[in-house]
């Protein structure tokens, strides 16, 4: 079966991603999660990149939020999923498409070194508000400082415009406006809508594992191999 590459978003680490992967890896898929916070859009895609260069069969690959204009600038995926994402056009950034809600937006704290965090106080409640508390909380310890500028960054290339993509629109998130969502899916080859918040891969680990898992099924097996289903 192809592996998966599972990208995170804004202030957050592989480790968001821990019970997605795991559920995977126990059905035997090599998942691989590339720590982002590189300082820029092109240092985050060329880390990804990187990744998926290393497997030498097109993997999967979902984004989340950030991850969804990481993901797009990538070359050599057999399918895209854009989670809760962002999904730039040409000359586009994240930001010019909308970017955070003014609720996000919030919780930003700035740095001196012009760097931002998030206020878990007010994080909790937008990008974690359905999430069970013991879960939200490991999120919210896992949280890290941003760099500036990474969410103006613009694709120079745009894979879903020659792979095939998967949009899943979260209807009550409240980092990333549902309705830019669903406009943003317009671009991809199929939609799903969850009745969600912004992180299902925090709260609802199962239904994201689940969605993979139903798209790896449709991939062409690696060289030489036979898909799993």
């Amino acid at each position: 079966m192809p592996a998966v590459v599972l990208v995170h978003g804004l202030y957050h680490r592989p480790g968001h991603f821990a019970a997605v992967a795991d559920r995977l890896r126990a059905g035997g898929t090599e998942v691989v999660v590339p720590p982002l916070h590189r300082g820029s859009l092109p240092a985050d895609t060329a880390a990804v990149q990187a990744a998926v260069d290393a497997l030498g069969e097109p993997p999967l690959l979902l984004g989340h939020s950030y991850g969804g204009s990481v993901i797009t600038g990538v070359r050599g995926a057999g399918h895209l999923v854009y989670l809760a994402a962002f999904v730039p056009d040409t000359g586009e950034s994240a930001a010019a498409l909308g970017g955070a809600s003014a609720r996000l937006r919030q919780a930003i704290r700035p740095g001196s070194d012009g760097s931002t965090r998030l206020d878990p106080a007010r994080a909790a409640a937008v990008l974690y508000d359905d999430c069970p508390e013991p879960l939200a909380t490991r999120a919210l310890a896992l949280l890290c400082a941003q760099a500036p500028g990474c969410g103006r960054g613009v694709p120079s290339h745009h894979g879903w415009k020659h792979v095939p993509s998967t949009y899943v629109v979260c209807a009550e998130d409240r980092a990333v406006d549902p309705d830019l969502q669903r406009r943003l899916a317009a671009r991809c080859t199929h939609v799903r809508e969850w009745r969600t918040g912004h992180s299902p891969f925090v709260g609802r680990p199962d239904l994201v594992a689940g969605l993979v898992r139903e798209l790896l099924a449709g991939l062409p097996a690696p060289s030489g191999g036979t898909s799993a289903r």
